[in-house]
């Protein structure tokens, strides 16, 4: 056949294609078409690699499973998208280059027709099942703790760190920060935007505020493991605590705490837990953010009787709102995390890890002055985690060559050693720098250990917070504790 032949038959060919091979050899030929097919291709070999490093846990990099199930599938979409809008627009391209617009068919009869319906049914269960279980990876992969704590390091490794050795360790964040229900997940994936904005461009805060604004109430969240009604009767708590002039028989406080809670026997509520049971409602108006300063407080009993106890000479900011309703109320309604303000991500103090330290013989009490210069070498200035790591054991061993000399510092090297690998261990799991977290930044409000710095029971138990009768809210010891049977 010749040349001439050949391109005649050529020209018939292209003169009798239809509209559908038009448009998949233009798909082809478009760059857009181009980009939507090689987004689409990339993107889903991509997602099953991921599912197969995610399924037999061949790394524990944050970023793999952040790209393969929330990155890539919006890669995967926007390429199915592209290839049909690079179509249309190609189609319209049709009549400047002479082109007839031959309406689109789907002829059954036709075997070219059945087959290509057959690769696009196919074709499509495999991409929306690639989808579907995509979507449920990337579900599971953005509720985990591990996406919360790892994905946004630097700002979370903080309280990722403490969470992962508090009591709720095997509660993953959102079914406290979240809890059940759809309103409140819409609600913290808005909020989850505006956080990523903020890691993004650097501005959030450091250290992180606390207490979070806009935080479920504790009976959706808390409460479904733990309630007022559960608790009853005492427990006992032991405090150690030992001083610089005697590191090796410790000081130990026995109390028994009123934990209380609905009793039996009288079926009536009493005890610690009486502020959040049932028929009780106390409120509370703050004058700054922590919510350290009560200025007002409010109580409403069973028997229907109310009272209002004002703390003199606390002033209010113009900025708090007095009213009782509005979500801008100043006005709080007390329940868990009033006093549990740091039930899972809970920092320790110094004081109380040297204690423990020499409890547990990670410190030799019979080394001279260890408690003090181990306090001296946690609360020391680093102005990073990397600088305390190449500073702390050196500076307990300097220390102590300037207290007992270098042959006792020679005689107990190893026991020292060990000291310092315990308090840099103590250290970087309390204080990041970094993030302006230091010592003592976070605090508890349960019993009241630092109770001049305003944390604590005696923020309202002070003995100032009086009603129009004069009668002020109690600081009696034995409200909350005694001595044990």
């Amino acid at each position: 056949m010749s040349d001439m032949d050949h391109q005649h038959g050529n020209e018939h060919q292209h003169h009798h294609r239809g509209p559908w091979g038009h448009i998949i050899r233009g798909m082809w030929r478009s760059p857009l078409g181009l980009l939507g097919v090689t987004l689409t291709t990339v993107s889903a070999t991509l997602m099953v690699i991921g599912i197969i490093v995610e399924v037999f846990g061949l790394t524990h990099n944050p970023y793999v499973p952040l790209l393969a199930f929330l990155v890539l599938p919006g890669g995967f979409i926007t390429g199915l998208v592209l290839i049909p809008v690079a179509a249309y627009l190609r189609r319209r391209q049709w009549q400047r280059f002479g082109i007839a617009k031959d309406h689109l068919q789907i002829n059954l009869s036709d075997h070219r027709h059945r087959k290509s319906l057959i690769w696009f049914i196919v074709l499509t269960v495999i991409f929306f099942s690639l989808l579907t279980v995509i979507g449920y990876f990337g579900y599971e992969f953005s509720d985990s703790a591990y996406f919360c704590g790892k994905v946004c390091h630097n700002v979370m490794d903080p309280e990722y760190t403490v969470y992962q050795r508090s009591p709720h360790a095997k509660i993953v964040c959102i079914e406290c920060h979240i809890g059940p229900g759809a309103q409140w997940f819409v609600r913290a994936k808005i909020s989850g935007l505006r956080q990523v904005l903020a890691v993004a461009t650097n501005s959030y805060s450091r250290p992180i505020p606390a207490p979070v604004e806009h935080l479920r109430p504790a009976r959706d969240t808390c409460e479904h493991c733990h309630w007022p009604e559960k608790f009853s009767g005492k427990k006992v708590k032991s405090f150690v605590h030992f001083t610089n002039d005697n590191q090796t028989e410790p000081e130990i406080v026995d109390i028994a705490l009123h934990i209380g809670g609905h009793n039996r026997v009288t079926g009536t509520f009493e005890g610690i837990h009486w502020h959040v049971s049932k028929d009780v409602k106390v409120q509370y108006l703050a004058t700054d953010e922590k919510r350290l300063e009560i200025a007002k407080v409010k109580v409403s009993r069973p028997d229907g009787s109310k009272d209002e106890f004002v703390k003199a000479g606390v002033e209010i900011p113009a900025t708090v709102d007095q009213s009782e309703d509005g979500e801008k109320s100043g006005w709080r309604t007390m329940d868990c995390i009033d006093c549990h303000n740091r039930p899972t991500h809970t920092y320790d103090l110094p004081e109380e890890r040297v204690d423990f330290g020499l409890i547990s013989k990670k410190l030799n009490p019979e080394i001279i002055g260890i408690r003090e210069d181990s306090l001296a070498v946690l609360t020391a200035e680093y102005n990073t985690r990397e600088e305390a790591e190449a500073q702390m054991t050196n500076r307990l061993i300097e220390l102590q060559t300037n207290r007992q000399g270098i042959d006792y510092v020679k005689r107990f090297d190893a026991d020292l050693r060990k000291a310092g690998a315990y308090l840099l261990e103590t250290y970087l799991g309390n204080v990041w720098p970094e993030m302006g977290i230091k010592w003592g930044t976070y605090g508890s409000h349960l019993g009241h250990q630092r109770a001049e710095e305003g944390w604590g029971c005696w923020r309202c138990h002070d003995e100032e917070h009086a009603n129009a009768e004069g009668k002020t809210i109690s600081q009696s010891c034995d409200l909350c504790h005694d001595e044990p049977q």
